[in-house]
């Protein structure tokens, strides 16, 4: 089988949907299954280095919509060579491009049998696109645009490919008329991280010497509205503010508890991530200084990678991602493979797996529910996390490992 991947880009700092593409086509080749990688970067990116696939980048795109002149001919020219084609994302050139040359080579008095085609939204169906405040005019926009476009480019392919159930579900929500030929939930499966090593604790180390000594919480993701960092802080704070009171209070009552420090100690949160620059980022970390006494409870680093990153994930005591809309969430996977419970909002897709495998917990994407989330955490007893633990490094083993998930994505696609 040959598949061609058709996507807008591949830069990693656009969002999970390029990490998606890179892990699927590693584990592909390893089932015997060749892919190559087309889409609108400039070819001489420096990300474009060590992929792994055939890469074909016919940019760079142009306005807003990622135009480029290049990209259908190409496409014209090629969709032969392949017995699929797989479609990451909606709503930019691409899709419309790769409908287009479907429909010419069809058109074309040729015997060459033509690939089928398969859409994999990655949640740019979630109704959360269309109801957020301050997207109006972007969702008028969504709207027009699948009136005109959209709906064409996905009755055309043969099916679409869902990464959970909780996606597939979503996805029938925002938009009318809404008629896919069919729908599969294949999953989204993620590499099992590297073994742990001690460069990987000195890494991390490196770049937050404050943690060498203490416990923390993680935040690895961008910092971005739709990722609720801006309700971590305001709940974090408030949770620090708790216990200090409580240390107080214990300390004046030496006779109750001869070593307070210990038992209202709270961990650390570490924010960790692209987007500290940005107006949003700088009010985040503005709400933190605001909270004066409190400001050490929190740290911030821009994007771990490599070593740095994997000792994040190892030497946390859990991971956090508050999201307001999150399809699949790789991070929240990789943290689970690191045997790491996760707290999660249940607008995460995959808070379902998450909460009836009793890998970590569950909560409303609001100051109270993340307030809730970390306390049940912290009321949790050493032998209660360790169990936590286990069941994350199980749940992962079992639902997110990307052998299994893709061994189904190829035989959904052979059928």
């Amino acid at each position: 089988m040959k598949i061609l991947h058709v996507i807008a880009g591949m830069n990693p700092n656009l969002g999970g949907v390029s990490q998606a593409v890179r892990t699927m086509c590693t584990e592909l080749a390893k089932q015997g299954v060749y892919s190559e990688v087309t889409g609108l970067d400039s070819p001489g990116e420096p990300f474009l280095h060590n992929e792994p696939a055939f890469i074909h980048m016919l940019g760079p795109a142009k306005t807003p919509w990622s135009y480029g002149a290049r990209f259908l001919p190409w496409l014209v020219e090629n969709l032969h060579r392949f017995d699929i084609v797989l479609l990451h994302g909606l709503w930019l050139y691409h899709g419309y491009a790769l409908r287009k040359a479907v429909q010419t080579c069809r058109s074309q008095s040729t015997n060459e049998t033509q690939p089928r085609v398969f859409i994999m939204p990655h949640g740019m169906l979630d109704p959360y696109f269309q109801q957020a405040p301050g997207r109006k005019m972007k969702a008028l926009r969504n709207w027009f645009y699948w009136q005109l476009i959209e709906h064409k480019v996905i009755e055309d392919a043969n099916g679409l490919l869902f990464t959970c159930e909780e996606e597939q579900q979503l996805a029938r929500e925002p938009f009318q008329p809404y008629k896919p030929k069919s729908e599969s939930v294949v999953g989204l499966g993620v590499e099992e991280p590297p073994t742990y090593t001690p460069a990987m604790r000195e890494a991390f180390l490196e770049k937050c010497p404050e943690l060498r000594d203490t416990p923390y919480i993680l935040f690895l993701s961008r910092v971005n509205q739709k990722k609720g960092v801006d309700l971590l802080v305001k709940a974090y704070t408030q949770v620090a503010r708790n216990y200090a009171t409580a240390e107080v209070e214990i300390s004046q009552q030496e006779t109750l508890n001869p070593d307070p420090d210990v038992a209202v100690r709270i961990p650390r949160l570490l924010i960790a991530g692209p987007g500290l620059d940005t107006p949003y980022g700088q009010s985040v970390q503005q709400l933190a200084q605001e909270s004066q006494a409190y400001e050490s409870a929190i740290s911030f680093v821009d994007m771990l990678s490599g070593d740095a990153k994997w000792g994040a994930f190892y030497g946390c005591e859990a991971f956090v991602l508050p999201s307001h809309q999150e399809n699949f969430g790789i991070a929240v996977v990789e943290a689970l493979a690191c045997g790491k419970p996760v707290l999660i909002s249940n607008q995460v897709n995959i808070w379902r797996e998450i909460d009836k495998s009793g890998s970590g917990f569950v909560a409303s994407d609001s100051v109270d529910g993340v307030l809730q989330l970390v306390q049940r955490w912290l009321n949790l007893s050493i032998e209660e996390k360790g169990q936590m633990s286990r069941k994350a490094l199980e749940t992962f083993q079992k639902k997110f490992s990307i052998a299994s998930t893709t061994h189904h994505l190829i035989d959904v696609l052979s059928n």
